[in-house]
């Protein structure tokens, strides 16, 4: 049925009437635009924003109970850990002041270090055992029961006061980045199960391509969580470097790589990299690529230790990453991604032999979480 006005009932008015009674109507619509389009869409937007508020909710409880059940179930936590698990989801770590850059990294190292001796401390204190791979996925499962909890509130917070103050521009920004936010928290809670089981996880690419270097090779640990085996290749002294598994860590590498050359007094001629990277839509999951610089993700604390102790010795640092998406590298280690290893490590072989000669020393470093990946 068309809302604009019929041919039929304008016959047997003149032509003044008709375009009048046009002009009366689009002023109408007009004005019922202006006045209720917004409302109209802030509705709308309310709508599909409580949808997936209520999708982030459940999420958020389910993580919850995953990580409760693991404690008693696995970790044989002697007393009930409802209550110190939800003390845990509000648990914060504040960074360091920012207004002097000056020794800024160390500061944030410093309080990002003590936040997760306390953590391991007191789950180890929860779970009444030490059993290094059940602490370090009880430690995994938090930090994702945490994680949720927080883009919950976050997404909570800005749905009441978009709702409160009718702002139609902080809801519609809201209501685009809910697909985006649904998407990274459904990876969050798949990689529970993930950390349940302790099979090896995407990100984990890195220390399954090096571990193949360490086969057979006494290990010695070089710095927290991070163990370091000499290997040899080609005339080549290999220095390789990966977080101590299959406990679900990822290491010290920056402190490691810098104490095998001031500490051991190693001279490299490079610093090989290889590191999951997060893909864009349309690649092809498994590919391989090549670049420069310290292939490492999180806050940054780590990069800065690499590149600095790359740059104060002039070795050239090169990366080998592996493109997997976000639900990719914290699920399963699926099976392109495994196979990916073979041509990591011919790569790698590559790159050594291009880029040094024999009797030349090389630190080669895993990246990524070593869940399920001994050494």
């Amino acid at each position: 049925m068309s809302f604009l006005p019929s041919s039929v009932a304008l016959q047997g008015l003149t032509a003044t009437e008709s375009e009048f009674i046009y002009i009366v109507f689009f002023a109408g619509l007009f004005v019922f635009q202006f006045a209720f389009g917004t409302r109209i869409q802030v509705y709308f937007a309310l709508n599909d924003i409580g949808r997936g508020l209520g999708k982030l909710k459940v999420m958020k409880e389910k993580s919850r109970k995953e990580a409760i059940d693991y404690l008693v179930n696995v970790g044989k936590a002697p007393n009930d850990p409802s209550q110190r698990v939800d003390q845990f989801l509000d648990y914060v770590t504040i960074m360091p002041v920012g207004i002097d850059p000056n020794g800024l990294v160390n500061k944030i190292d410093h309080v990002v270090t003590t936040n997760n001796d306390r953590v391991r401390a007191e789950v180890t204190a929860l779970i009444g055992q030490n059993n290094p791979v059940t602490v370090s996925i009880s430690e995994n499962l938090l930090e994702v029961a945490t994680a949720l909890n927080m883009i919950h509130k976050i997404v909570r917070h800005y749905y009441i006061l978009g709702k409160k103050t009718n702002s139609y521009f902080t809801l519609i920004q809201l209501q685009m980045l809910m697909p985006m936010i649904i998407q990274e928290s459904d990876a969050l809670l798949n990689a529970v199960d993930s950390f349940k089981v302790g099979q090896p996880v995407g990100d984990g690419i890195g220390p399954v391509s090096v571990s193949r270097l360490m086969i057979g090779k006494e290990k010695r640990v070089i710095a927290k969580d991070t163990v370091m085996a000499i290997s040899e290749y080609k005339g080549r002294k290999l220095y390789v470097v990966k977080a101590d598994g299959p406990m679900a860590y990822v290491g010290q590498p920056g402190i490691a790589i810098r104490n095998v050359i001031e500490e051991m007094g190693v001279k490299p001629s490079a610093i090989i990299m290889i590191d999951a990277a997060l893909k864009l839509e349309g690649e092809k999951t498994g590919e391989i690529a090549e670049g420069v610089g310290a292939a490492i993700g999180g806050i940054g604390v780590e990069k800065f230790q690499i590149e600095d102790v790359a740059t104060k010795n002039k070795v050239p640092l090169y990366a080998i990453l592996v493109k997997q998406s976000i639900l990719e590298a914290i699920t399963v280690m699926r099976k392109e991604i495994a196979e990916a290893s073979d041509k990591v490590v011919q790569t790698l072989q590559r790159v050594i032999e291009e880029k040094t000669k024999e009797g030349d020393d090389v630190i080669v470093a895993g990246i990524g979480n070593t869940l399920g990946v001994a050494q």
